[in-house]
């Protein structure tokens, strides 16, 4: 997995003379290429990308501009083809003088030399026929024609020979499927359509080629555009400008002969502009017109297998363009695309998106002028004008791409990857872990249980000289990492936050690792050691780094390429495929206090012999319980060369030894191996990523006795036991109903965090900052519950009591409502789903009883109540019935609410009641409810119910359609009824809302709970200007004017906001109905001059008592005397 993170760096490329890109590559000798239309340049591509050397000449030339590129290993060479058809030859020199850096005295940067060797004209002058692309191995060179001959020419430039197998499979494609003289069947394009297991509509709906069922290919037009050589697979692929794709196979017997290169079959797509092969994953990857990547399997007769587009984005062919660039990274675990018109983005093999330059929401191209890309996004977003050359950096720590209609624009981005040999759930939630080139990437808790990303940046003078990081390991509690660049090796206390290295530089160099583990306190370090040419195993402790301390080193017959440990055993894979098991004998504690004396004794050895992919990752699985069963025929039969040598010469030895371990191959392939006899049980297939838990005992895992397995690939996440993995693989059906554990198609997960209860995915996130014009990359934690994954397996398994138990343990977790909520979400839908579809009765069966199961399980908890009525919201309410016919009976669960005071909850369970039981009960429900939430003053839920019983006739048809079809939501459903004029026969309810209302009122003006009154008056929508006319609402008046005055004050707070629109909403309504002595107090809260002087108007008495009353009250007299003053001027102005 590989995401993006930080800023782009812009680098220059020549900006005197401005030239098109037409090729950049990345090559072992960690050069970067980079040719343009007259130049070839030679870059580093380390630590700083700079250029190291290169070659011009005249763009006037007769040999015309530069057009394509390659890279010969064996001299460094440098293959040029121009646009007249001449082939140039340059060989890069490694000077003898190095570049100083006034930074760093070891910064080894070697200039280099491109001296132009040879110059062969590709076309054998023969004007009428030009050289359209080229490819190539460490052989020779393949040059394809315009008459779509093949060329065949040596790295020295020495023409080989000349090959018409593709003309004549072109020629003979239009006629009826002739078999070619190798009597292999020449498949004709017009045949694509009927080939591929998909509908032509579907597939290829914008090609201009097709037309109806059938397609033409006009031979004078179809023409040579792109070569792919892979000389792993002995396959040249070749497409054609028409977007058609041949396979062809090379002869095995690396010969110079022309005749050696067979056609094989068309590929099922028809507007191809470019493509690259995944040569460990056998994939192949074609760009087409559409703006689509289309993968195929080439090991399975380059059969479909999916499409990676940005369509579920919002970005059509009309934005990006097509394709002009694909390129996979060496481990072939993603693959970068670029689009002519604008974007770059990477994908996961599995079709998961990992970056992409396009901001989500920014303008499209289609909507801007053609001519012209507006110039404050050129700046700010990169290759906004399209991908002109791409290609990842050795380590795939970056990628090198340069846009289009400008080399100025020479861009790269940075990546963090996560290994795929990374496959253990830990015991702790505290970090999941990525690497990029000088940091790691930590994704992590904060202090508020937020999951965040924090950036681990590696010293610099350690990257000095061993940069870049290329593996990182972390222990089981989760308090320190082991780090490891070309050389060396580093250790981070993340308690203490300090970095551990070696004290002697000397013997820092002596150590190239190719692989780390821990076990327990000790560093677990494979090591390649150049003096003798051999492998070991170096053991050190994490509280010193110095070979004085080196506690065991261990000689490896080759180079590991997986390893692991299960308590006192190490797991070694050698290449091509032969295991070692170490059991370590520690003698004495680990510390810097004491001397621990450490042995490994081998155990095991097994070398297996195969023809299947070489391992990615191997882990020990237990030897008890599931992973010990299986019948011989789940076993595969022992592989021919199978070599088994056990010693145990140590007492109770062979009954502790490990005998399984989960083996996942770089195809993708799961499989259970047995270390006893070298068999194999297959489980899984496309699987990129494995989880397995951490055999430590926990209660968990002494409570569920199985732990789950979990995987990632283009099926999505998946969870599965091994005791039940032939179960589910044979039961498709009930698999289609088992819980998702899909992310959005941009997340990707990282790991499981068992403890917390989640799975952790990354996703990118572009953000502008005003300081810079470029976006910043970063990387973005995202959580998903994976206890509703568990339950439903132990459910499904007749595991109820397990899975209560599990449940309780979990019930502290933050997802854990969430989590029940979604796990009866999902059972309930499936059940819904098996009587749509017309399942068999025991799929129904199995299903319906799991959801009892599901309800019995939920019902021990106090969510349960919010947990079914929130399912309920979410589902139709046609299916109700069978819901609460297993959840309970709906009026119960309403009483159960109104007695633990869930009121919110209750109201949701009212419209349930009306739909299962009846409106009368229903608006009997909702009026005791509506007391009961006045009586705790939750108005704004008193307010719903109100417009729930005066609402205009829930019994019309018109409106409980409208309810059934915009959403099953209940809380939504209240809020959309408004207050209405009764329906004939509702007066009498009617007459209980109104004298509810009123009641309660009359008892908060009574208590003077004015705050509470405004809020009353406005969630409820009660008409309280009418209830004040009323002889209810006249009891409403104030005897005492000074005791009204400070009691009133105190409650409504009118110096805060909120208390002086209060007062001002009451001083309204008791103006409206005249009540003289409210008026009074309220408008001398509020300071209302105008509204007093216009009461004392012509009442001298009412003036000359208002005043003594204010002039007399120590408590009144010094707050009011600025009002008094201001009063008496407007009253003497009026002539009182």
């Amino acid at each position: 997995m590989y995401i993006a993170y930080g800023w782009p760096k812009l680098l220059s490329i020549d900006s005197s003379s401005p030239q098109p890109v037409v090729h950049i590559s990345v090559v072992q000798a960690g050069w970067l290429l980079l040719v343009t239309a007259t130049q070839v340049q030679v870059w580093s591509a380390g630590q700083h990308s700079t250029k190291l050397g290169q070659y011009k000449r005249s763009l006037e030339s007769r040999e015309g501009s530069n057009i394509y590129a390659l890279w010969g290993a064996k001299d460094n060479t440098v293959a040029v083809l121009t646009s007249e058809s001449y082939l140039h030859f340059y060989r890069v020199k490694v000077s003898e003088k190095e570049l100083r850096s006034s930074i760093h005295n070891n910064l080894n940067l070697t200039p280099v030399s491109v001296v132009f060797a040879t110059s062969v004209d590709a076309a054998l002058y023969n004007r009428t026929v030009t050289v359209s692309c080229i490819a190539g191995d460490e052989i020779n060179i393949t040059l394809g024609l315009s008459n779509n001959c093949l060329r065949i020419v040596s790295w020295n430039g020495e023409v080989l020979g000349v090959s018409d197998v593709l003309q004549e499979f072109v020629s003979t494609s239009d006629a009826s499927h002739n078999t070619l003289e190798t009597n292999r069947l020449a498949v004709s394009p017009s045949s694509l359509l009927h080939q591929s297991s998909f509908s032509s509509s579907s597939r290829f709906p914008l090609s201009p080629l097709s037309v109806g069922d059938q397609m033409k290919i006009q031979n004078r037009t179809s023409r040579l555009s792109q070569l792919l050589v892979s000389a792993e697979l002995h396959l040249l692929i070749a497409i054609f400008t028409e977007g058609t794709i041949a396979l062809c196979t090379v002869c095995r017997k690396v010969s110079k002969q022309a005749t050696e290169i067979t056609p094989e079959r068309w590929v099922s797509v028809i507007d191809a502009v470019c493509a690259s092969i995944a040569h460990n994953e056998q994939f192949l990857a074609v760009g087409t017109r559409r703006g689509t990547v289309e993968i195929f399997n080439l090991a399975d007769s380059a059969s479909y297998l999916r499409t990676i587009s940005l369509i579920d984005w919002g970005y059509s062919v009309e934005d990006t363009g097509p394709v002009s660039q694909i390129t996979w990274t060496l481990d072939n675990r993603a693959f970068a695309v670029g689009w002519r018109n604008r974007g770059l983005a990477v994908w996961s093999a599995s079709g998961c998106r990992l970056m992409c330059t396009i901001r989500q929401g920014s303008l499209s191209n289609s909507q801007s002028s053609s001519s012209r890309v507006d110039s404050e996004r050129s700046m700010s977003e990169p290759m906004v004008q399209g991908v002109a050359a791409l290609a990842w950096g050795h380590h795939a720590y970056e990628i090198f791409a340069v846009e289009r209609g400008s080399t100025l624009r020479f861009f790269e981005f940075r990546f963090a990857k996560s290994s795929a040999s990374q496959n253990i759930a830990g015991i702790t939630d505290i970090w999941q872990l990525m690497h990029g080139a000088d940091r790691v990437l930590l994704v992590q808790a904060d202090e508020n249980s937020d999951i965040k990303c924090h950036h681990l940046v590696m010293p610099q003078p350690y990257l000095w000289d061993n940069w870049p990081i290329v593996h990182v390991a972390g222990n089981d509690d989760g308090n320190y990492l082991a780090m490891a660049g070309r050389q060396g090796l580093l250790l981070y206390d993340l308690q203490t936050k300090k970095f551990r290295v070696f004290g002697d530089v000397l013997q820092e160099r002596q150590l190239h690792c190719v692989g780390i583990v821990w076990f327990g306190k000790i560093v677990v370090l494979c090591n390649y050691r150049k003096s003798t040419n051999w492998y070991e195993l170096c053991l050190y402790p994490r509280y010193h780094l110095d070979e004085a301390s080196l506690l065991c080193r261990k000689q490896l017959p080759g180079k590991p390429i997986a390893m692991d440990v299960r308590q006192d055993y190490i797991l070694v894979t050698c290449a091509p495929f032969d295991i070692y098991v170490f059991k370590v004998h520690v003698q004495g504690e680990v510390s810097s206090q004491k001397t621990a004396t450490v042995e490994l004794f081998t155990v095991r050895e097994l070398s297996i012999m195969s023809t299947r992919k070489s391992p990615l990752a191997m882990h020990f699985v237990p030897n008890f319980g599931p992973w010990s069963d299986g019948t011989t025929s789940s076993w595969d039969s022992p592989r021919v060369g199978t070599n088994i040598h056990n010693f145990i010469n140590l007492p109770g030895e062979a009954a502790k030894q490990p005998t399984r371990c989960m083996l996942l191959r770089t195809n993708g392939e799961l499989s259970l191996l047995d270390l006893d006899h070298g068999n194999e049980r297959r489980l899984l297939s496309g699987v990129e990523r494995l989880w397995l838990s951490n055999d430590r005992a926990t209660e968990e895992t002494d409570l569920i006795k199985e732990d789950p397995c979990w995987a990632y690939g283009p099926q999505g996440m998946q969870v599965w036991y091994p005791s039940y993995a032939a179960n589910v693989i044979q039961s498709p059906s009930v698999r289609q109903l088992e819980p998702e554990l899909d992310f959005d198609p941009e997340v990707y997960p990282l790991g499981i965090s068992p403890t917390a209860g989640i799975i952790v995915g990354i996703t990118q996130r572009l953000t502008l900052s005003g300081a810079l014009l470029m976006p910043c990359f970063e990387p973005t934690p995202q959580t998903q519950p994976i206890l509703p994954s568990i339950l439903w397996h132990l459910l499904q398994r007749n595991k109820s009591e397990e899975a209560l138990q599990l449940a309780k343990l979990s019930e502290g977790l933050p997802h854990f409502s969430r989590s029940l909520e979604k796990l009866l979400f999902l059972v309930f839908d499936a059940a819904m789903s098996s009587r749509r579809r017309g399942r068999n009765i025991a799929v129904k069966r199995t299903v319906f009883l799991l959801l009892q199961q599901v309800c019995n399980l939920i019902k021990y908890f106090p969510e349960y109540l919010d947990v079914l009525v929130s399912v309920a919201r979410k589902t139709d309410s046609r299916h109700w019935p069978e819901l609460f016919a297993v959840a309970g009976n709906s009026t119960e669960l309403f009483e159960k609410c109104l007695e633990k005071g869930l009121y919110r909850t209750a109201s949701c369970y009212i419209l349930v009641i009306e739909k299962l039981e009846g409106s009368t009960i229903s608006q009997l429900s909702a009026v005791r409810l509506l007391q009961a939430t006045l009586e705790v003053s939750q108005y704004e839920l008193a307010g719903e119910l109100v417009r729930f019983l005066l609402r205009g006739g829930r019994e019309n048809e018109a409106q409980e359609k409208e309810v059934g079809e915009n959403g099953n939501g209940l809380m939504s459903s209240l809020s959309r009824l408004t207050i209405s004029v009764p329906w004939v026969g509702k007066e009498e309810n009617y007459a209980i809302v109104k004298r509810t209302l009123e009641d309660h009122a009359s008892f908060l003006i009574g208590k003077l709970e004015l705050r509470e009154l405004v809020v009353f008056v406005k969630a409820t929508h009660f008409d309280f200007t009418t209830f004040l006319r009323t002889e209810r609402g006249k009891e409403a008046r104030l005897d005492d004017f000074a005791s009204a005055l400070l009691v009133i004050g105190q409650n409504l707070c009118v110096e805060e906001l909120e208390g002086f629109q209060d007062a001002q909403f009451l001083l309204s309504h008791m103006r409206t109905v005249g009540f003289q002595e409210w008026i009074v107090v309220l408008a001398t809260l509020l300071r209302q001059v105008e509204v007093l002087v216009e009461t004392f108007q012509g009442d001298s008495r009412l003036w000359l008592a208002y005043s003594q009353t204010l002039q007399g009250s120590p408590i009144f007299a010094e707050e009011y005397r600025d009002l008094l003053v201001a009063l008496e001027h407007e009253l003497l102005a009026t002539n009182l």
